[in-house]
């Protein structure tokens, strides 16, 4: 059996090569935007803020169902910082 299948020219080829390195180039871009330490830390305050926004209630359009486990993380946190201070104090 015969390949019947038509061989690509050089210039298609190099064409092909040319929008895959352009398409990985845009997908290393990316990832190292989202993994970059800066958008880490700005990803980790929005969410604290938005956490902080849902527990005290500022935010009119806030599920209560979020209210409540924003509250109850606060809670949590408050309550773990409050324990380490007495911890260290007590040394």
């Amino acid at each position: 059996m015969s390949d019947t299948t038509p061989k690509p020219s050089i210039s298609d080829l190099e064409t092909e090569i040319a929008l895959t390195r352009a398409e990985l180039a845009g997908t290393a871009d990316a990832l190292a935007a989202r993994l970059s330490p800066k958008r880490q830390a700005a990803d980790v305050k929005a969410g604290a803020q938005k956490l902080v926004r849902d527990a005290v209630g500022t935010d009119p359009a806030a599920d209560p169902a979020n209210r409540d486990r924003a509250r109850i993380l606060l809670a949590a946190g408050v309550g773990a910082v409050v324990l380490a201070v007495v911890l260290i104090a007590r040394r």
